[in-house]
This record gives structure tokens, C-alpha cells and sequence, in this order.
């Protein structure tokens, strides 16, 4: 790995997609001028509809779409890799979306893709959601690389599944797009990515949706860059904004040659 400047968007969108595009265009554009070389957008990004199943009015074609022109166009213009979040795109069952994070190089072009694998499902205190209700889940773990640099990826709610992670070692950053709850999240979300960090012996790159939407759900935010040795290096706890932060590879190669736990692994 080498050294990398990343910035994580932390948005709270809205039920109008024009303006969550128009809002990620321009923090995007905002954290490429601030020397950003890689984007990551959070889960979710462009519709927090009313209901869940208003996201399926606008899932698209894979590879054709407003959404994901939008993305290509956003890496393109800012000189970037985009980590574009998630995005609805169309199934095989009509009644369900692919929750899909798609990557763009500085071209513009199409470079990885991950159809979100472990549905979101909570009740409790007053609260129920069940994703696999309007999304069909993937089957494939992601494999992807940007500036040849090895990458681990997972979209919210796989976050809880350590072996999840595990399967797609060898990597050094872990990017994570995600759209916790505020109960979840208060309660876990910055355990959990700080393990992951810890025991991937990875940098975590965590995207989050982070306030209260028009739909009146709450998200809990706290998008954070967290190195290799669980410490936090930039966090925004709520609101609209972006975390950023300098991925350092001689960082990385202290943590693991002091404590070689990966490769200590006897499973």
C-alpha cells in the first residue's frame, strides 16, 4: 500500500433524489478540492423515501441510469476514485432491489461493484425494519482493488460478520458505506468498526448517513476514519459533512510488523 488522502461523505437524505444528487456533486466536489484522491458516499445516498419501498420507482438498469451517470460523471469531473455508496438497481424479482455499491475510477469508468449480502432486520422499542422486504440480497463477496491497492468492502449491516471480512483478505483498507440507526448505532457502531480495524489490522473507511430524514427516521451518523490500531482519526458525530483523513502505509506496516496477528492466523 501506499500513502492516500480519503474522504468519507456523511449526508442525511432526503425523499427527493434531483436533490440528494445535487447534494452529493457538491461534497463531493468539495472534499476533491480539499485533496481527497478517494471518495466514499454512504449507503442509501440518494433516496430515504417515505416508505422503503419508494426506492424501487427508482432502481435502474445496471450500467444505465440518472444515479449512476451522476457517480461516473462526479469521479470524472473531481479527479477521483468514487466509492459511490449505495444505489438501487433493478432484480430479478420485481417487487425487490439490489442495494449496490458501485466504484469509479478517475475516468469515469466502472471499475468494482457489490450487491449488498447481509439484510438489515431490528424490532424493538417502537422500531421495525426487515430489508429483505424490498431488497433481494447478493451472493457475492466484493473483490476489489483502486491505485492497486488491495480493498475489503461491506455495506452496513454487514459490518456484524467478522468472517465476512475475512474471506476477502489479503487487504489494507476496509470501505464501509452504511445507514445505521441511531439505537443501533449509539449502541455499536463504533465498536464495531474499530474491531474490524483491529483485528483486519486494516484502515476502516465508514460512510454514514447521520441525522433525522424527512421520513422521520433517525440515523446515527459519526462517519469515522479509524487506522489500524482501532485509534479514530477523524469523526463528524452529526449532520451533513465529511470525515477525511491520510492513510499512511508506514502506519500500516508498524501496526503489522510489531504485532503480526494475520500472521499468527491458524484458521
Amino acid at each position: 500500500m501506499h500513502t492516500i488522502r480519503v474522504a468519507a461523505i456523511q449526508m442525511v437524505s432526503g425523499t427527493d433524489p434531483q436533490a440528494n444528487i445535487q447534494t452529493m456533486r457538491r461534497l463531493v466536489k468539495e472534499a476533491a478540492e480539499r485533496g481527497a484522491a478517494w471518495v466514499l458516499l454512504p449507503e442509501y445516498w440518494p433516496i430515504m423515501g417515505e416508505k422503503d419501498s419508494d426506492k424501487l420507482a427508482f432502481a435502474e438498469a445496471d450500467g444505465h441510469g440518472p444515479l449512476q451517470t451522476a457517480l461516473s460523471q462526479a469521479a470524472q469531473e473531481n479527479n477521483i476514485v468514487l466509492f459511490g455508496g449505495s444505489i438501487p438497481l433493478q432484480s430479478p424479482d420485481p417487487d425487490k432491489v439490489l442495494n449496490t455499491m458501485q466504484v469509479y475510477d478517475r475516468t469515469g469508468a466502472l471499475i468494482g461493484s457489490y450487491n449488498k449480502m447481509h439484510l438489515f432486520g431490528y424490532s424493538g422499542l417502537g422500531e421495525r425494519y426487515d430489508e429483505a422486504d424490498t431488497i433481494l440480497a447478493g451472493h457475492t463477496p466484493p473483490h476489489l482493488s483502486a491505485d492497486d491497492i488491495h480493498l475489503a468492502a461491506g455495506i452496513c449491516y454487514d459490518l456484524r460478520f467478522p468472517e465476512f471480512f475475512r474471506i476477502q483478505q489479503p487487504f489494507d483498507i476496509l470501505m464501509l458505506p452504511a445507514a445505521f440507526t441511531y439505537t443501533t448505532g449509539k449502541a455499536h457502531w463504533e465498536l464495531l468498526l474499530r474491531a474490524r480495524a483491529v483485528e483486519n489490522q486494516c484502515y476502516v473507511v465508514a460512510s454514514a448517513q447521520g441525522g433525522v430524514h424527512q421520513n422521520g427516521r433517525r440515523t446515527y451518523g459519526h462517519s469515522m476514519i479509524i487506522d489500524p490500531w482501532g485509534e479514530i482519526l477523524d469523526v463528524l458525530p452529526e449532520g451533513e459533512g465529511m470525515v477525511m483523513a491520510e492513510l499512511d502505509a508506514a502506519r500500516l506496516k508498524s501496526v503489522r510488523n510489531r504485532l503480526p496477528a494475520l500472521m499468527h492466523r491458524t484458521l
